[in-house]
């Protein structure tokens, strides 16, 4: 990846988010816009709650597709940035021992996520913390209520 602020995600992820712009912006979109229309056809809407959650809605529904929008023209998509190996990197399932539990999740965007794993952002105490750490290191991070948390480097590989 040319920009590290740039978001990785795979081609499945990427098409998921296309897919779920397309949406956005085609039928849940045309569906926000009746609702707040026949809630307009009511009357007062100063106490009309049914329109005031549709603009809600509606106000939730173009924030995420500006979101979605940004990511997928600024992403990194594909297979993932290919490090040194034993190095943990983005698009690496990591295995950890946190507090003498083992623990797996994948490091980058919360977009690439799957139902088996958690995805933890590089931009995360934790996730800034394993970034380039090799496997057999054990790293420090600060725990959002300030507690330093040790973490061991089990293993890391591409699913």
């Amino acid at each position: 990846m040319s920009n590290p602020t740039q978001t990785w995600l795979t081609q499945e992820a990427a098409d998921r988010l296309a897919a779920e712009l397309a949406d956005l912006e085609g039928p849940r979109r045309a569906d926000i816009i009746k609702k707040i229309e026949s809630a307009r056809a009511e009357g007062d809407l100063k106490e009309n709650g049914g329109y005031h959650a549709a603009k809600d809605e509606q106000g939730k529904i173009e924030g995420r597709i500006r979101q979605l929008k940004h990511m997928l023209e600024n992403a990194h998509i594909g297979t993932p940035p290919v490090g040194e190996s034993g190095v943990v990197g983005l698009g690496m399932l990591v295995t950890v021992d946190m507090m003498g539990d083992e623990m797996k999740f994948l490091l980058g965007s919360r977009e690439i996520a799957s139902d088996e794993y958690d995805v933890y952002s590089e931009k995360s105490p934790l996730g800034s913390a394993v970034m380039g750490a090799k496997i057999g290191d054990t790293v420090v991070y600060k725990a959002p209520n300030g507690k330093d948390i040790s973490v061991a480097i089990l293993e890391a590989q591409f699913l």
